[in-house]
This record gives C-alpha cells, structure tokens and sequence, in this order.
C-alpha cells in the first residue's frame, strides 16, 4: 500500500507543473512563455485575413495588435505575437483547448456561444446579406426558389439563413463551404447562385476578389461581432477591455474604423460612434 501510495503522490507531482501551466490565467501564461497567440481567420476580409505579404491583417487583427502592446506594457517584458490560424469550424475549439489566447475575426457574440468561450466589449455591428454576380440579384424571397445559395458552416449566418428559407417556405438549397474564400470561388464558377455572409466580409471579398458583384443592400440579422477569449479568465478579459475603452474614449478607434472602412463609405454610419462610446467604460 505504502508503495502505491508513493508511486501516485510521484504521478502527482510530476504532472503538477504542466496541469499548473494549462490552469493558469491567460496573462499567467504569457508571462511564463512570453508569447501571446492570436487566432484568425485566413480569408474574411477586412476583418482578418493574409495581406499581400502574406501576413494577417484586418481590423480585429490590428485591434489584437492593441492588445497586445497592452499586454506587454502590463506584464513590463518583451511578448512575442504568435498568429495561429483558424477556421469557423475549429475556432472555438481552439479557445477551449489552449491553442489560442484571443479569437480575433469576423465573430459574432451570442449567449449560446458563451456557454463555451467569452467576449470582450463589442467591436463592430453588421448584419447577414446576400451576393451574387452582377446582373443576377435576388431581389425577393421568390426569386429565391430553386436556387442554390452557399454559406460557410458553423457560423450564426448559416443558422439565420435556415431559419429564414423555412419560415419562407422557400425551396432554395443551401450548400455548405468552409470559407468564405471557398464560397466566392463556388460563386464565380457557377456552382452556387448566390452567397451568404457578414455584410462587411461580402465588401472585403468583393474588393479584393476583382471580379463584379452585387451585395444586396439590406441585411436579414443582428450580428454583433467581439473577440472571443476563455471562459473564467475575468484577469485577461479585464486586460483586453481596457485596451479596447482606451482606443474607444481617445478616439483612436476612429483612425483603425477608416483605414479598413472609409473605403466602402465615405460617411461612418452613426450606429458605429453609439456602439464605441456605449463600450467605452471609464478607468
């Protein structure tokens, strides 16, 4: 007995340092190794994707940027960004199992989605659209039937999407794409006649695609985007919001909004200055 009980106290031990690491804070962690990992998505401009130099760029990357300068002033070390890629299937995932220390993308805040992970302070507003090719808009739910319409899996715009065609009563088929990349390539080649996405990541892919299209002017959801960080880790969702009021109470929040932003509308929509002085806590 004495020498199991040895050999599990020995078990124990031994593993100690490394459940310790996975059960410390987020900013535990990053001072411990000196790196703070930022997931994003490849192709969802303008939001996050890879430059022409192939780096990851975007707003919610250059807010991530923000924070993590914040972090490293906090923790007063040098801290190495580490950019990890994800997709809108694996995102979460990657959260929940310590692949990532912050989501950074087009990702929409919702209550079901905080059972598994939690979110800063809002970042951004859109809603789900629809585009097409130019010159074969779907201008109403009837000229939807028998259509094929795409839309990347695992997001709230595939959920808002079924909801819709079946309240409609519409014979549209929804084809799913892992994507939004994919999706525009399915577009151009025919194999879809129309795809669903965040109205704002239809204007990235549509600018940088170079092709014409058309984007349906309204939209059919609420998407409320924030960048998704662990559940229970108020230290590190504390850090990040602080930044994020920072940037919203100076104003600096203005200059990131028009360098991804001005060049679909000359004019920011006043939901956008409601949204950042709403989320701009004072210290």
């Amino acid at each position: 007995m004495r020498a199991v009980l040895l050999g599990l106290a020995l078990t124990i031990f031994l593993a100690a340092p490394v459940q310790s690491l996975e059960a410390a804070g987020t900013l535990e962690r990053i001072a411990k190794t000196g790196k703070f990992r930022i997931g994003f998505r490849e192709s969802s401009p303008p939001m996050s994707f890879l430059g022409k130099d192939g780096q990851p760029t975007g707003y919610s990357v250059e807010l991530c940027k923000r924070i993590a300068i914040g972090i490293k002033n906090k923790l007063g070390k040098e801290v190495t960004v580490e950019y990890v890629p994800v997709t809108a299937k694996n995102r979460f995932d990657a959260l929940v199992q310590n692949k990532i220390d912050i989501l950074c993308g087009p990702t929409t805040k919702t209550l079901s989605r905080s059972e598994r992970v939690d979110f800063t302070q809002l970042t951004f507003v859109t809603g789900a659209s629809l585009m097409t090719m130019a010159g074969k808009e779907l201008r109403n739910l009837s000229s939807f039937e028998g259509k094929k319409i795409g839309v990347s899996r695992a997001t709230t715009t595939e959920k808002v999407l079924r909801q819709m065609l079946k309240d409609a009563l519409s014979g549209a088929e929804i084809v799913l794409v892992n994507s939004s990349a994919e999706g525009v390539e399915a577009l151009k080649s025919g194999k879809i006649d129309a795809f669903s996405a965040d109205q704002v990541v239809l204007m990235g892919m549509a600018m940088t695609s170079g092709e014409k299209f058309a984007i349906a002017s309204d939209v059919f959801s609420y998407e409320p985007f924030a960048l998704a960080v662990r559940r229970n880790d108020a230290d590190f969702r504390l850090a990040a919001d602080r930044i994020l009021s920072q940037l919203y109470r100076s104003g600096l929040i203005l200059e990131i909004y028009n360098e991804w932003f001005s060049r679909f509308s000359k004019k920011r929509p006043p939901i956008f200055d409601a949204l950042y002085q709403l989320n701009a806590t004072p210290e």
